[in-house]
């Protein structure tokens, strides 16, 4: 499993000549980053008797990212499975009509899981980029600046998944999924957009 890996390993793996994994498993893995910087920030608050009016919601944050972060370490993987079926598809056996038939539709099949997996890492990383802001806003301010780390790389491990899910519509036939997609995406990349520029004005408050 890539999330086993030693870093420098995992490293390795990503810069071999394989297409997989590539970047929808670097999304989910700086996504994954992005949320266990966030938990840190909520251990760094809790029991800190300067924050003791937002104990209970630090708690439910740490909670929420817990979550994300578990989702996003299996995504790490789940990425690399997605594009390996599209790939054992694309080997099947096209010599009469019926093969073709069922190759073009494992096909299919499996591109539309491969765009699909990387838009749940992309809801994923706006959870963890909510929780973000939120810490920056409510959280400890000697780790202000971790909070604001842990926003960026949700956002820009977003827009990573994002771009994945577009590069896999463009091979499905299906108008209505990808229809369906593109809406999905759009409306988590404005929500995405406006909580950077908060994360922004919460940053620049928080470190003059």
């Amino acid at each position: 499993m890539l999330i086993d890996l030693p870093v420098h390993e995992f490293i390795q793996e990503m810069k071999s000549d394989s297409p997989a994994p590539g970047g929808g498993s670097a999304s989910a893995l700086v996504g994954a980053l992005s949320a266990g910087l966030g938990i840190m920030v909520t251990n760094l608050t809790t029991g800190n008797v300067q924050y003791a009016g937002v104990e209970g919601r630090i708690q439910e944050l740490r909670t929420e990212l817990e979550s994300v972060l578990k989702d996003l370490e299996r995504y790490v993987d789940e990425d690399t499975f997605a594009f390996n079926d599209v790939m054992a598809a694309y080997k099947l056996p096209k010599g009469s009509d019926e093969e073709k038939a069922i190759r073009r539709d494992r096909i299919q099949s499996g591109m539309k899981t491969a765009a699909e997996l990387p838009l749940l890492v992309a809801e994923s990383c706006l959870r963890s980029l909510t929780a973000s802001v939120e810490l920056l806003r409510i959280g400890n301010s000697n780790a202000a600046s971790d909070a604001a780390v842990s926003g960026r790389l949700a956002y820009a491990a977003l827009w990573g998944a994002v771009y994945n899910v577009r590069i896999n519509l463009g091979s499905i036939k299906d108008a209505e999924f990808n229809r369906d997609k593109r809406a999905q995406i759009t409306a988590l990349l404005a929500k995405g957009e406006g909580l950077t520029l908060e994360l922004s004005r919460l940053a620049d408050e928080k470190m003059p």
